[in-house]
């Protein structure tokens, strides 16, 4: 099985769903960055997302395409990214999970990219607007380079797509909690709730659910009615946490974050 696969097993096994804290990488900056994902595996994250800058993230909410627009003003690139990874690599425990938009792939090169990530210790790789049907591709090279590679399921998906999602991974899936872009919400999307009991129950693979899930009470109210989700994404909630660093000067922003990751883990527990 696949290494963050292995994670949501064994987690699960356990009563206990896995934690994955999304950040975008050079926001606010670098060594903060650097920073966070230290905070982030001494907490106890499971796994961590970390998002390549871009400029026309169509998935992505106010927050983080605010984030990722700072963090482009301040210089960063894919070879930024590939730096922190560089960095963390040894340092940290929790792998890593690479989030990018397909074009900085092709315009890298797919072969090489995933060759270089893989290098750099990433375990994963989530592409959301990866083509479905170029995925088997994206897929085979990253089997040979041990690197998972989640793909999305939307809770607008017709079950015939859904099946065929399915039928393509090796991996993990993403499931979308809630239509549109990601961003904090009250509510999480209801109909997660048929995709999750009635199609993936049988799907044998480890879900992740993501997009809008800010609070600890939202983990909590998931899993009590979804038993095939394995884990929760949180990006946006981290991100707000992060900007306070550049709108107040906070200085005490890292612990913030660590504070955050903790109460949002502790939630995971059944």
């Amino acid at each position: 099985m696949n290494h963050i696969s292995s994670i949501l097993k064994n987690n699960y096994q356990k009563s206990v769903c896995s934690f994955i804290p999304f950040i975008t990488a050079g926001y606010p900056n670098i060594d903060l960055t650097l920073d966070a994902l230290v905070e982030l595996d001494k907490q106890g994250a499971d796994a961590i997302e970390l998002g390549v800058p871009y400029s026309d993230a169509l998935a992505d909410g106010p927050l983080i395409q605010e984030a990722s627009k700072v963090s482009i003003q301040n210089g960063t690139n894919l070879s930024s990214v590939f730096t922190i990874l560089k960095k963390v690599n040894g340092v940290i425990s929790t792998p890593i999970i690479i989030f990018t938009y397909y074009n900085p792939i092709l315009v890298r090169g797919i072969k090489s990219f995933i060759a270089e990530i893989a290098i750099l210790g990433a375990k994963g790789l989530i592409i959301p607007d990866l083509p479905l049907e170029e995925s088997v591709y994206v897929n085979y090279l990253c089997k040979i380079s041990n690197i998972e590679l989640i793909l999305f399921i939307s809770p607008t998906s017709s079950d015939e797509r859904i099946l065929d999602i399915v039928n393509k991974s090796s991996g993990c899936l993403y499931l979308v909690s809630s239509t549109g872009v990601t961003g904090i919400r009250d509510t999480i999307d209801k109909s997660i709730n048929r995709i999750s009991n009635d199609i993936l129950i049988d799907s044998g693979k480890m879900v992740i659910l993501g997009f809008g899930i800010a609070y600890p009470d939202h983990i909590k109210q998931i899993m009590k009615s979804n038993i095939s989700i394995n884990g929760f994404v949180v990006g946006s909630a981290f991100t707000r946490i992060l900007s306070t660093y550049i709108c107040s000067g906070n200085k005490n922003v890292i612990n913030d974050i660590g504070r955050f990751c903790a109460q949002m883990k502790s939630a995971t527990l059944k």
